[in-house]
């Protein structure tokens, strides 16, 4: 072969050799994706999860399958996607609590939350909001610290259960506005309602989707939300966060992948996602259900999960909490 065919046939193959890691990113996915959802069917995490999948599926062009995989506080689920391959057909719907909340309470999980894991996309995030009796004497959150103080030990929070979020919630106000209040564990937040409703407890961080039609109702009254700012699900309520001031506790949503998906796997989720997350009917569905979409890039995600569970880590240290 002479040395001008040698230059032509290099140059014929040179845009092929080039493009061959775009056209692997542009072939994924070829085939259906499972989509771990490590909670029962028709919670708010499942529900949540639906409307993310069935939009994915759209801008990815192939089905993305909910597969629940409830047990052990979403651990379960959680470490079957930790030991799976990473080849983009594995992944998992991720909360605060499979990812900063357990693993800061049970030291025995199967899995490391950052090292088993390849962070994707922060989905959302769900504020909660602090109900009190209708005879309760505050009608400000400065007004219910106040009357806190004066009444260390005499007043009481509802949870549903010890190192949940709502119990964490609460002992993270605690702590910022240094209050004595003694903590009334429930089997979830539906059965405090009615002892809050009467008077038998004195507040209770509630999720917005559930707590707020009481509110609504003229059964409770609302004193202000969790998140940092202002949120649209809730606009005419004031953040925790103008009285106590970085106050802040939201159950994080977010998409992971095993350990070492490759980074063209992760940008193109990573682009649906936020695809999915613009899109107006998604933000309706979520709202909804109570959640605000956020997005941004793995690299944030990492960041802000990482923040979280410095700051639960914290809180359960400081304040001796354990799940007996």
């Amino acid at each position: 072969m002479t040395y001008r065919r040698l230059m032509v046939l290099a140059g014929a193959l040179l845009p092929a050799l080039l493009t061959a890691p775009l056209a692997k990113a542009q072939t994924y996915p070829i085939k259906p994706i499972r989509l771990v959802v490590p909670f029962p069917p028709g919670g708010a995490t499942d529900l949540f999860a639906r409307t993310v999948s069935q939009k994915l599926a759209d801008r990815l062009g192939q089905p993305v399958v909910v597969d629940n995989k409830p047990g052990a506080g979403g651990t379960l689920g959680s470490d079957i996607v930790a030991k799976a391959p990473a080849d983009g057909y594995t992944l998992l719907l991720s909360t605060s609590s499979t990812h900063s909340i357990g693993p800061n309470l049970n030291s025995k999980i199967a899995y490391d939350a950052v090292r088993d894991f390849t962070p994707i996309s922060h989905l959302g995030n769900a504020p909660s909001i602090m109900l009190v009796p209708n005879t309760s004497p505050a009608r400000t959150i400065k007004e219910w610290i106040d009357h806190a103080r004066q009444n260390p030990g005499r007043l009481n929070y509802a949870s549903s259960g010890n190192g949940t979020i709502v119990h964490l919630t609460a002992e993270l106000f605690k702590s910022q506005a240094n209050l004595f209040v003694l903590h009334i564990p429930y089997r979830g937040t539906a059965l405090a309602i009615p002892d809050l409703v009467s008077g038998k407890i004195d507040v209770l961080f509630d999720s917005l989707p559930t707590g707020l039609p009481h509110v609504k109702d003229g059964r409770l009254r609302a004193l202000g939300v969790t998140s940092a700012k202002r949120t649209p699900l809730a606009p005419d309520l004031p953040p925790i966060s103008d009285v106590l001031p970085g106050y802040e506790s939201v159950t994080w949503f977010g998409l992971f992948g095993p350990q070492g998906l490759p980074a063209d796997m992760v940008q193109r989720l990573n682009a649906a996602a936020s695809q999915v997350l613009s899109d107006p009917d998604a933000i309706d569905r979520l709202t909804r259900l109570g959640i605000e979409p956020v997005g941004g890039t793995p690299a944030q995600f990492a960041r802000m999960m990482a923040l979280e569970s410095a700051k639960w880590k914290k809180i359960i240290q400081d304040r001796k909490i354990t799940l007996e």
